[in-house]
């Protein structure tokens, strides 16, 4: 077996019986990425079908949804330094084994609490298979072409995040609720093995430990500050149970929080080090994910009770009416990641995330109460558009400085603000859309019952009270929670459910407006914030900053980077910070 070095990457490669094909390997990589991430979304169809099976109620529905958020997003750190200790390829194929284990378990679940155990450790495999993905790219492409391969990789999450009511409404129409689980299986074990025959097992300097205390105090801070945004406003942001508060568990997680960065300061081998944030335009590109991540998740909150609560669509047609969006995010986002090699992120993110609000405040300026899919057509193009040439480019800049022996700490980072965004968009927005709702309910619901029998209007005005009280319920015809009282005459209930559609029409537009507003007003920030990236750098200096002029990063005392050795000009290259190790055992000689 003979060891050659890659004139291209300067990668010190070693000839193996299957030469390495980056972008076979990026598709095995896209697949992992398209599985994790639609299960953030595809449960949500199958909720009125599993609560019925498994004789649940909401809120045990409502940990089934959460508990693999909450472990997805809380253990993306620590499993990108598990990357760098155990190799990115070997986590990235655990991650798939133990998703695909855990989708069985899901599938096979008797009960609403052996289902929220088979989500969390769906989870937890997610959240080791997830970081690993960017630093595989990283690694297997060289800088000219890194754009690209974010670009289809960036395109295919934004694609899964959007499609889940599509998908979920086809699966559990025709196959039932657990084949939604099921149909991960064989997917995750093809993965794995195309993981192993397919992806190159890159390795760089390993860490010597794992800093164990780093890693409780980051879990807790990240599992509090989730925990609060995602269960904050069913809670009404006040008592959980007994002394236990959302108030108090975000005091607790920034707590947890300051003191795992002061911690780490003073660490020889830091979980996150400090200095990651200061290479290149990492630190900038991390908030800017966190933008666009807020962003999206915000406005498909909006979209979802858009569709469905206001003008009727099932999941399927709800879905299916997203289509201009899913189509043109697909096309757009591998030529912005390709034009990002050429031209740099900055003038990009800032026209994208531009013309991303534009096209959510007009879907905000366009909706009716009559509107149809057709309404949305140029809106939804326009958020393509913007979201496909912002998504690329935004992982690219963040990773374009960062050396090998940091790409697990930084991958970790990156997509833990990007579920941290996601969080945090969604409690905003739905925040700030439920407040507006509280307020224009029941103004709408007494003008509603004056169109209704004398005897009628109580019960009436009763049923919109509790909507307004417990939040909007999504469904076909639903009106935002609104239920027909029981024992009411038929002739008298098709009378309620028209009005409770005009009524709730009524109360909801003057909502969503300031509610998708909030949405517009982060993501122009975004825009103004990402023309303070730095431009690209000249061909050749994507380099490890510490040897072209940028601060080294601190390690934390005695931190050492590896060596490295470039080709032919005389200066290390950043790739040559990569091993490859081969993908079968070397015949011996």
């Amino acid at each position: 077996m003979r060891s050659n070095r890659d004139p291209e990457r300067g990668a010190e490669a070693v000839t193996t019986p299957r030469p390495v094909n980056p972008w076979a390997a990026l598709l095995v990589l896209c697949l992992g990425n398209f599985l994790i991430l639609l299960d953030t979304s595809i449960v949500n169809t199958a909720v009125p079908d599993m609560m019925r099976s498994l004789d649940t109620g909401i809120d045990s529905m409502l940990w089934v949804l959460n508990g693999y958020l909450l472990a997805l997003a809380s253990l993306l750190i620590v499993a990108g330094r598990l990357g760098d200790l155990f190799g990115p390829r070997t986590v990235f194929m655990a991650g798939m084994a133990l998703f695909a284990v855990a989708s069985v378990l899901c599938g096979a679940a008797q009960s609403p609490g052996q289902l929220i155990a088979a989500r969390v450790v769906q989870g937890v495999g997610a959240a080791a298979l997830l970081p690993q993905a960017l630093v595989l790219i990283s690694g297997i492409f060289p800088a000219a072409r890194r754009g690209a391969a974010f670009g289809i990789f960036t395109a295919v999450a934004g694609v899964a995040a959007v499609s889940g009511p599509t998908l979920g409404g086809l699966v559990i129409t025709r196959l039932g609720w657990e084949w939604i689980f099921y149909l991960n299986v064989p997917l995750s074990v093809a993965g794995v093995a195309l993981a192993w025959w397919l992806v190159p097992d890159l390795r760089t300097r390993r860490p010597r430990h794992l800093d164990v205390v780093g890693v409780l105090l980051a879990t807790a801070a990240l599992v509090g500050l989730m925990y609060a945004l995602i269960e904050g406003e069913r809670h009404d942001w006040g008592t959980v149970r007994g002394p236990v508060s959302i108030p108090a568990i975000l005091a607790a997680a920034a707590l947890c929080g300051v003191v795992f960065a002061l911690r780490e300061r003073r660490q020889r081998e830091p979980l996150v080090p400090p200095g990651l944030f200061r290479l290149g335009n990492f630190g900038p590109a991390t908030l800017i994910t966190l933008v666009s991540s807020f962003g999206l998740y915000g406005f498909l909150l909006v979209f979802v009770i858009e569709t469905q609560a206001l003008l009727g669509m099932s999941p399927l047609e709800s879905g299916l009416a997203a289509l201009p969006w899913t189509v043109v995010l697909s096309a757009v986002a591998p030529v912005a990641g390709r034009l990002t090699d050429r031209l740099g992120g900055r003038r990009l993110l800032a026209g994208g995330l531009t013309v991303y609000a534009l096209g959510v405040l007009g879907m905000a300026l366009l909706v009716t109460p009559h509107s149809t899919a057709g309404t949305f057509v140029l809106p939804l193009v326009a958020v393509g558009i913007g979201m496909g040439a912002s998504i690329a480019p935004t992982t690219t800049e963040a990773m374009r400085h960062v050396p090998a022996q940091l790409a697990g700490a930084a991958a970790g980072v990156l997509n833990t603000a990007r579920q941290v965004g996601g969080a945090l968009g969604a409690a905003v927005v739905g925040a700030v859309l439920q407040h507006r709702l509280a307020d224009t309910l029941p103004e709408a619901a007494r003008a509603g019952a004056a169109q209704l029998p004398p005897e009628a209007r109580a019960d009436f005005l009763h049923g919109f009270g509790g909507a307004a009280g417990e939040g909007v319920k999504l469904g076909a015809g639903q009106a935002g929670g609104f239920v027909v009282p029981p024992g009411t005459p038929p002739e008298l209930a098709d009378r309620y459910r028209d009005v409770a559609a005009g009524a709730f029409a009524d109360a909801f537009l003057p909502a969503v407006r300031p509610a998708l507003g909030v949405v517009v007003g982060v993501l122009l920030l975004g825009g103004l914030f990402a023309l303070r990236l730095r431009g690209r750098p000249p061909a050749g200096d994507e380099a490890d900053p510490s040897v072209d002029g940028t601060p080294p990063v601190d390690g934390g005392p005695g931190h050492e980077a590896p060596e490295t050795v470039g080709p032919g000009r005389g200066r290390p290259s950043r790739s040559a910070q990569w091993e490859k190790t081969p993908t079968t055992p070397p015949a011996d000689d």
